[in-house]
């Protein structure tokens, strides 16, 4: 069989632990076998950044930023522990965050809808789009621990040295920690426009949830933004037949429970972090939610929403057998794959994408899944398979 052809390089950025044992399946008989593609390959194993200062991360980045669609597999965010597990240098970033703050993009998440696998949340009936801003906040913040009694205060100064404003934290009284964050408005921006085009282009209303109340200056100005975008684009919202509505965060959360979905949430960087996890859950399973990073200027870097799946991990390690989800790990290849296809004018890799995420869905409907799934299956006697299993199920099928 011919294969075909992938016109324009993927940038692949691999990952760890049993993320990477599934990515490597995934090439290998999904990818390879039938695509004729050039991967610009960059690994991002928590090992490697670590090797090279994690210089390979921006490299990755950039490469995006050269070819316009990425793949990325799961990675580690290294704490004092995994410091000490895998001897690294110190703990680096997320990679996450420095691949979002160079591309200046917002991640959208959204779940995989299977039909034998109901919503967790009665009232959900259709997808809801986690658009989270993928910029700055406590994924850029500088932390201190405060060792003794002293004050801490934040100082502005001018570009040209001038003290301007000068204000104080907290006067300690004792050890403590404080954290310093921040934003930027061409940020802000970006975000609410990627959010409103998404939001227009899927004919679905835009939630904007944040704490103005509490925090008047800093997410005050996030809101008065989106008000200002929202404004700006109204007759595009009423051509679309969609609304935009503002909520206080505690309140989305509340109202959200209780609404059939088919809305796109926008939030700041750490409540989309939480609540994509939390709307993930609700409709079944993380491993059944995709996500894709999109750059103001139309860059994509597709990715599973989980992490790495640590404790299976451990047991691949010895040598037991495991029952890990992939749907998420292979819908960022066909989402890659489908966006690479769209931007190069190759239908033919757009519909080999689209078959590969039916067989995937059709393999699910059929009563073969992963142990995570048959927890939650209306489907009467499920077959549970292992890791591997379940690829090749799909496997026969595509």
């Amino acid at each position: 069989m011919a294969k075909i052809k992938v016109k324009t390089p993927l940038v692949e950025l691999d990952g760890d632990e049993m993320t990477r044992i599934i990515w490597k399946e995934i090439k290998d008989r999904f990818i390879h076998p039938y695509l004729d593609i050039e991967l610009d390959y960059y690994d991002l194993g928590v090992e490697y950044r670590d090797k090279t200062d994690d210089k390979v991360t921006v490299d990755s980045a950039n490469a995006i930023l050269k070819y316009g669609v990425g793949v990325k597999c799961a990675t580690i965010t290294p704490n004092q522990d995994r410091v000490v597990e895998y001897k690294l240098k110190k703990e680096w970033k997320s990679p996450n965050g420095t691949i979002r703050s160079i591309l200046d993009g917002t991640v959208f998440r959204k779940p995989i809808i299977v039909n034998n696998i109901p919503s967790g949340v009665r009232s959900w009936q259709k997808p809801i789009v986690v658009g989270r801003h993928a910029f700055g906040d406590l994924y850029k913040d500088t932390e201190l621990y405060i060792p003794e009694a002293g004050k801490v205060e934040i100082v502005f100064t001018t570009k040209d040295g001038k003290e301007k404003e000068r204000v104080t934290i907290n006067d300690f009284d004792g050890p403590g920690v404080v954290m310093g964050q921040f934003n930027l408005d061409k940020s802000i921006y970006s975000f609410a426009e990627a959010c409103f085009n998404y939001a227009i282009s899927e004919k679905i209303n835009v939630w904007f949830a944040t704490k103005d109340t509490i925090s008047k200056k800093y997410h005050a100005r996030f809101r008065a933004i989106f008000e200002e975008v929202s404004t700006k684009r109204a007759a595009e919202l009423k051509a679309a037949g969609i609304e935009y509505w503002y909520y206080l965060i505690d309140d989305a959360v509340a109202q959200i429970v209780k609404n059939p979905g088919g809305m796109l949430w926008a939030l700041m960087n750490y409540d989309g972090d939480v609540m994509s996890d939390m709307v993930a859950s609700g409709f079944g399973s993380l491993g059944l939610m995709t996500s894709v990073l999109v750059s103001p200027d139309g860059k994509f870097e597709y990715e599973a929403a989980h992490g790495t799946v640590t404790r299976h991990y451990r047991q691949y390690q010895k040598g037991e057998t495991t029952s890990t989800n992939s749907v998420a790990s292979i819908f960022a290849w066909t989402g890659a794959l489908a966006k690479r296809g769209e931007l190069d004018g190759t239908p033919d890799v757009v519909s080999f994408a689209q078959k590969l995420e039916k067989a995937v869905i059709d393999t699910i409907q059929a009563g073969e899944m992963t142990k995570d799934l048959v927890l939650l299956t209306t489907t009467k006697g499920p077959k549970q398979l292992d890791t591997f299993q379940f690829m090749e199920a799909i496997q026969k099928r595509l």
